[in-house]
């Protein structure tokens, strides 16, 4: 849904013609919607509650997989670590996601997607991962996290065109899609085919190439990069609730990628599963970005 706000000149020049961000943020919030989104977390320490062995029977063996355990093992933690990592960094994607998308008007937007990744993304990773078979057992929230990562850059385009530029498309958003995949690549990639001073050149190879492929998008979408940097800036410093709320923004989409993807996934009793990460991450961009270029939640 767009936001009733009105700019004459795609950059919010008249802070004193349009309430505050706090009271827009207070307007839209709704007690359901919070609601929900504090069953998450409740969901997961009912859970954890169980006895470990009821804990592990949810949890999802490759090697005999089953529908209810498809979807049970997402919500699933075998020690306290786990969970509350899982935990804090689901308030935060959420709780910001959120925020873009009450203030932005896509509230109705967020909460669809939040459902389905709760609901149905479960089964979705699940599947793809019987792609890679192992005798291993999957669990944990993480892949709904990146699936909630993966619909930041989203909220953050939507709350960008809503608050600073109003004639900005939505059609361009791929061009940030491609270099946070990227950046996640180099964070995961350390030393797969040789190192030079440390750095992975797998990694810093599909980096580059992400990167590339954004400057190259954004060209065709007829963007420049840097006049869209500076002009972005600017809005963000002349309206410092509005630029606030999207510095955080920015600062988490960049930033939540590094506990997603560790250069050593390894644990004591466990291993970091990169590729549903990838996957919650891209599956919750495309999907949804689909629908918002379709123009499906415009009013």
């Amino acid at each position: 849904m767009s936001s009733s706000d009105a700019r004459s000149d795609g950059v919010a020049a008249d802070r004193e013609s349009t309430p505050g961000f706090r009271r827009e943020l207070v307007a839209g919030v709704r007690l359901g919607d919070l609601l929900v989104l504090a069953t998450v977390p409740v969901v997961l320490g009912a859970v954890f509650a169980l006895p470990e062995s009821t804990r592990r029977s949810l949890a999802f063996a490759y090697t005999d997989p089953t529908a209810l355990t498809a979807f049970t093992a997402h919500y699933v933690h075998l020690d306290a670590g786990h969970l509350a990592g899982n935990v804090a960094g689901y308030a935060l994607l959420a709780g910001v996601g959120y925020a873009l998308a009450v203030v932005a008007g896509y509230r109705r937007f967020f909460m669809i997607a939040l459902a389905t990744f709760l609901l149905a993304f479960p089964f979705v990773l699940s599947a793809l991962n019987l792609a890679v078979p192992r005798n291993a057992i999957g669990f944990g929230f993480s892949g709904i996290n990146m699936a909630l990562a993966g619909l930041l850059p989203l909220l953050l385009g939507v709350y960008a065109r809503e608050r600073f530029f109003r004639e900005s498309s939505l059609r361009a958003l791929p061009a940030v899609f491609f270099p946070l995949v990227g950046w996640m690549a180099f964070l995961a990639l350390p030393v797969p085919l040789g190192t030079f001073e440390g750095i992975g050149l797998a990694g810093l190879a599909t980096a580059i190439a992400g990167g590339l492929l954004g400057l190259l998008y954004a060209s065709s979408t007829g963007i420049r990069v840097r006049e869209a940097v500076r002009s972005g800036a600017r809005a963000a410093v002349s309206n410092p609730g509005d630029g606030d709320m999207l510095a955080v923004g920015v600062a988490l989409l960049v930033g939540y990628p590094i506990v997603g993807f560790p250069a050593d996934p390894t644990g004591a009793d466990s291993v970091v599963n990169l590729y549903v990460h990838l996957l919650g991450f891209c599956l919750a961009f495309i999907g949804p970005f689909a629908l918002l270029a379709a123009g499906v939640f415009e009013e």
